[in-house]
């Protein structure tokens, strides 16, 4: 059977970007903390906690001082800085480029909404780190929405201004744009900003014809990944022999019965290396 690993799977830029700086600063100090996992990838975090990273949440800022706390890709609101800074945390910010700017775009949205009694609008996920942090440029006044259902919260009759998640599907962000078009009462108080990261959401079109040219797919990531979620079911929606794991210890034999080719992908959080030893372990399993 030919086993083929996706050469456009595994970190985006953001993610490669965080982990560069934590391995980096922990070659210097013996310990730095993580403001939640690093990544959504439980192999992976466990890697870097031998290295001496370890994870956190909010309540454990105060009790910091003096200590070195990462800020992952995701970013934070301004009031997490303003913790950390009032109790002498020393911040390691690992914020992708890509959400910093989005960040910026959000707060500029919210003073523009402010003044003429707008909404801001982030298609999101509810609770992801990334919206939280966009949220938190607007004083919590943004309105998520995380579908087309979820359109009922805005009033049409007041401006607004919509802004997405870096990780958003582009073509679910392209019909709330129409609905929001449509529906508004004046369409010169719409303003609508594609933030959407194209390094990620051009993987949905790449791992659909992937997909379609393997008998089997095995999908890698860890099951807190919102964006392995998504990427797992544009894969099933073409394969149905489509499965998703997190190491090699899930891997099930029955499933490459019969098959000829199979392809192995992840997600924006799925390292390449453990892609690799998923390939390995089933290319033992088949060769028997």
């Amino acid at each position: 059977m030919n086993i083929t690993i996706d050469d456009k799977s595994g970190f985006c830029f953001g993610v490669v970007n965080a982990i560069t700086k934590a391995e980096e600063s922990l070659s210097t100090i013996d310990k730095v903390f993580s403001l939640g996992d690093i990544v959504h990838n439980r192999v992976e975090v466990q890697r870097l906690e031998k290295l001496g990273l370890e994870s956190v949440n909010h309540d454990k800022i105060a009790s910091l001082s003096g200590e070195s706390l990462l800020i992952r890709a995701h970013g934070e609101p301004p009031v997490t800085y303003t913790i950390a800074e009032k109790h002498g945390v020393n911040i390691i910010d690992a914020t992708c480029p890509v959400v910093a700017k989005l960040q910026k775009s959000v707060d500029d949205a919210h003073k523009i909404m402010k003044k003429c009694g707008g909404q801001v609008v982030i298609l999101g996920k509810n609770g992801h780190a990334e919206v939280i942090g966009l949220v938190g440029q607007t004083d919590g006044s943004a309105i998520v929405i995380e579908n087309e259902l979820d359109l009922e919260k805005l009033n049409f009759k007041k401006p607004i201004f919509l802004l997405s998640q870096t990780t958003q599907s582009l073509s679910l962000f392209e019909r709330v744009k129409s609905i929001i078009i449509q529906k508004a009462q004046d369409n010169s108080n719409v303003t609508i900003m594609d933030t959407i990261c194209r390094q990620v959401a051009n993987r949905e079109p790449h791992l659909k014809n992937f997909s379609k040219e393997h008998d089997v797919i095995v999908f890698v990531s860890g099951k807190k990944s919102s964006n392995g979620k998504v990427l797992f079911e544009v894969c099933k929606g073409v394969n149905s022999r489509t499965y998703n794991i997190e190491d090699e210890s899930e891997i099930v034999t029955e499933w490459f019965e019969g098959a000829k080719s199979l392809g192995i992908c992840g997600a924006t959080s799925t390292p390449k290396w453990i892609m690799k030893r998923v390939a390995d372990a089933i290319n033992t399993i088949v060769n028997k």
